[in-house]
Parts: C-alpha cells; structure tokens; sequence
C-alpha cells in the first residue's frame, strides 16, 4: 500500500541526538536499507542555521525539506504540521524521517509531531537517539552544563537508544555509561555501536521491550557490536545532489535565547538550547587549505560543532567540512546548483567577533599557517 492511498497511515521516525553524535551517519544507513526493501523514503531536516549542510550527504532521489534558521521545537514548530503535510501530498513517501537539530529538547519535538497527527495519518514510530557516548561521559564527570542537562533530556524521551562511539570507551567506562542510562532510562532498547553500525533490523522492531537494562547485558550488547557491527561503512555516500540552497551574500549569526516560562500546569518550558549559539560565515572565495586547518584546530572548546562546504586555492576539489569535539573530517563532494561556501560554527557563549575576525583574515589570505 504506497502513502498515495487516502487510507494509507505514513510512518514517521523521530531521530534525535546532540550536535555531532552521528545522527546525519545513521540516516544514511537507513535509507539504504529503506530503498534496498523497495521503500522510498523523505526526509525533513532540521539546522539552526542558514543553510543545511547535513542535507549534502542525503542522496538526491530523496525527497527532503529544509527547515532552516531556527529549532523544530521552538521559532518553527508551527511549520512542522505544514511542511509534513505538503511533503505527503507531493512526493507520496512510504514514510518520512525527521531528522532535529541537535539543540532540540525531543519531547516538544515529539508534542509538534502529535500534534500534526491530529489531522494527518501519521504512524508515529519509536523516537530514536543517538548518544555520543564518550562526550556525555566526559561531561557526567563534570556534572553540570546545560549541554549535560540537554543530552540527559534526549535520552530519557527515547525508546531506542543507540550508544554510539563506544570505541572510545574502556570496559570500565562502558559500564559507567550503562549504569548512567539505565537510570536515566530503564526501558529505552540499548544498542552499543561504533560509527553506527548497527542491526538495522532490530534498530527498527518495535515492542521488544528494554535492552542492556543490567551492566551484564550491555556489556554482552557491547561485545556482540564489536564482533559484528565495528567495521567502518563501507557505503558510498558521496553523492551528487541538486537540492535547492538560498544563496546570501552576507554573514549570520543568531543567539537562542527563548523563555517561554511555565504553563498552567507547572511545567517548566524554558528552552535547554538557550545557550546554543549558530554562527554562519559566507566565504568570498577558495582560502589556504593549511590556514584554514591552523583556525579549526585553534577553535575554542566552547565551539563543539562546525560544518561547511569549502573550496580551497590549493586543490581542485570542493569539500563537504565536519568538526566535532576537535576532531575534523573533509569529504570531496561534487554539489549541484547554487551552493555557496559557506562554514558554520555552533558552540556555547564562544566569541563571535573574534572568530568573525579570523574568518575574514583567512579569506583575505592574512590567517598563515604556521
């Protein structure tokens, strides 16, 4: 039965996870899987910024919509509704992925799908996150942070949690992570991954109740990953793409900061993203591949998150950029139709004027390496 059929009931996953847990990675492995079963699947993707980078690695027979410039949950919400019914009504998917922005608290994500199911028939699936599991243990250690508040939230709305970067974790720490989400979430299914590589199959049956929910059992969890699951991808994602991008001419930069106090129930709805702040830069043209490197390995700790598509003077190819937690990845990428360079910076209270300033140097060819 295809989503065209009045009577059809489109399935809809939530995919949620911070900034650079690897949420981009596994919907790409889900759509492969999708499409090898003879489904075809659409995806709306969510970004803080301006422009979607996450979008360039989705294949482009894929339907997509772009919701740009603000948090599903929060400053666009209202268009959710809007954007899935028009995506339905065009493209007819057998079911649709919402991929959010990782600054997203999921459970007013979670309300903004419910709510279009009141008038739609929608399936709404178990929501998915993905834990960057060596970078929530390095901030449990601290024990503070909203980031640490943010990441706890996302896992505790889960009914599938995929325990990502479990590479980075020795016996003793696994079992520290275990015992930190089976208190956050005892019933969530626990799966340990390393890229995401996981059973896309058991990611995707519902009703099997909780898994790992003792040590014991997600550190068996855990070496069965490993043993089956810890080869790197060997898929091809480098894809060409024509998805539509507005273009400016301009640099943006924007500050969450929303406060939407207590409903008549008592619920605290301050947002946990207030201090996630989004920092694009439009590049004026091709800059020195060594000083650019120099500027991502000089970032402040407090920048956790930057992407981009750039094209340097010292090469002939243009590069899809990923940086997370100090470690930074380029992949060559052939885009279509008007896709500016453009870098984006997503951090907590790190300084604008500064990094604007070292942008600015880097273009004018002025930010040497050393």
């Amino acid at each position: 039965m295809k989503a065209s059929d009045e009577t059809y009931v489109t399935p809809i996953y939530i995919l949620s996870g911070f900034l650079g847990s690897g949420k981009t990675t596994l919907l790409a492995k889900l759509i492969d899987y999708w499409q090898e079963a003879g489904l075809k699947p659409a995806v709306i993707m969510n970004e803080l910024g301006d422009v979607n980078l996450d979008g360039l690695l989705v294949k482009q027979e894929v339907p997509m919509e772009e919701m740009l410039g603000g948090c599903i949950c929060c400053s666009i919400r209202g268009d959710l509704g809007v954007t899935i019914h028009e995506l339905i009504q065009k493209e007819h998917p057998d079911l649709i992925v919402v991929e959010a922005t990782g600054a997203a608290n999921p459970m007013e994500l979670l309300d903004g799908v419910t709510e279009t199911a009141l008038y739609m028939k929608l399936d709404i699936r178990p929501l998915i996150t993905v834990v960057d599991s060596a970078y929530l243990m390095e901030l449990f250690d601290r024990q503070q942070g909203k980031t640490y508040r943010l990441m706890q939230e996302q896992i505790r709305c889960a009914s599938v949690l995929i325990l990502n970067k479990t590479d980075l974790l020795d016996s003793s720490r696994m079992q520290e992570l275990l015992k930190l989400l089976n208190q956050s979430n005892p019933y969530a299914k626990k799966i340990p991954a390393v890229k995401c590589e996981v059973d896309l199959a058991e990611l995707l049956v519902e009703g099997e109740g909780a898994q790992g929910a003792t040590d014991e059992a997600g550190d068996q969890n855990l070496s069965q990953t490993h043993s089956h699951y810890g080869q790197s991808d060997s898929h091809n994602h480098n894809y060409t793409h024509n998805h539509s991008h507005s273009s400016h001419s301009h640099d943006h930069s924007h500050e969450h900061s929303h406060d939407h106090g207590q409903d008549p129930h008592g619920h605290d709805h301050h947002h946990t993203h207030s201090h996630v702040m989004v920092h694009t830069h439009y590049l004026s043209g091709p800059v020195d591949s060594k000083a650019f490197e120099q500027l991502i390995a000089e970032l402040p700790r407090d920048v956790y998150r930057a992407k981009g598509v750039l094209t340097f003077s010292d090469t002939s190819s243009r590069f899809l950029f990923q940086y997370a937690y100090r470690e930074p990845d380029f992949m060559k990428i052939t885009p279509q139709g008007d896709i500016p360079d453009v870098v984006v910076f997503i951090g907590e209270h790190f300084d604008k004027e500064e990094l604007s300033e070292k942008l600015k140097a880097l273009e004018a060819g002025t930010l040497l390496a050393e």
